[in-house]
């Protein structure tokens, strides 16, 4: 029996639409609870358990063969050939301080390979959306990468890890980056750096260390868009490092990124 991708992307929107408005309303308040995880710069806010929780229970509800995998410790076998991979606020840190770059991250993969993905920003009121083979979609409206074939005037972002030693590490391999680009942004949530490739609103990202639900919703989105993903075991010497970016700079990007992390 084929799996109704159609039905899967109709699932993760309208769990979106009903989970945002109230995680956006709980950080108005300016009351959460905040506790830390793998370090003291690790944090998980109720809001982060609250939302993991909702999008488990629709989930369940819609479908309940379906396997389930989210940040926040939800781990559920399914007996479909569907796997919900979810991080419920992608860019708590963001979240936390009230700063823009924080999502809501959905994706589903369908007898091993990623099919659905989709990212809402609460904050701007956008909706990347993606179904495979399909192209990738914002608020509706069709959406491409950049094809710049310059790197040093590609804008790239990228992420840092929570333990202080990585980031040491990282932005020991930044410096070997920054002078071979146009420049860099770090902007605080893998899911919404994959999309703003996607969208052309950077021309590539990459980052160490990243979880399946980080990558896994705007995975799909930014391939779809006609952007290159690379990941584990596809570079290299840099097992953990992902890397996306515009069709005719992935190539030198790698190459680059390769040689920073030696």
């Amino acid at each position: 029996m084929t799996t109704d991708l159609d039905s899967l992307l109709e699932l993760a929107l309208s769990i979106v639409d009903d989970v945002a408005p109230t995680i956006v309303a709980a950080r108005n308040s300016g009351v959460l609870a905040v506790n830390t995880k793998s370090s003291g710069t690790d944090m998980v806010t109720e809001m982060d358990r609250w939302s993991e929780t909702q999008i488990h229970t629709a989930i369940v509800a819609a479908r309940p063969d379906d396997g389930f995998l989210g940040e926040e410790g939800g781990r559920r076998p399914g007996t479909s050939d569907v796997l919900w991979i979810v991080d419920p606020i992608d860019g708590t840190t963001n979240y936390l301080y009230d700063v823009p770059g924080f999502s809501i991250s959905i994706a589903a993969e369908v007898a091993g390979r990623m099919a659905v993905g989709v990212v809402a920003d609460p904050v701007r009121r956008e909706v990347f959306s993606a179904v495979a083979g399909r192209g990738a979609h914002r608020n509706g409206a069709p959406i491409g990468a950049n094809t710049t074939d310059e790197l040093a005037t590609s804008l790239v972002g990228t992420g840092f890890a929570y333990q202080a030693e990585r980031r040491v590490e990282q932005a020991h391999a930044l410096r070997h980056v920054i002078g071979e680009v146009r420049d860099i942004r770090r902007m605080g949530g893998a899911a919404l750096d994959l999309c703003s490739v996607a969208c052309g609103r950077l021309d590539a990202f990459y980052e160490r260390g990243l979880a399946p639900w980080d990558v896994a919703a705007g995975g799909v989105i930014a391939t779809e868009a006609g952007a290159v993903l690379l990941g584990e075991g596809q570079i290299p010497g840099v097992d953990d490092l992902t890397i996306c970016a515009g069709p005719c700079i992935a190539e030198d990007l790698t190459r680059l990124l390769v040689a920073a992390h030696r």
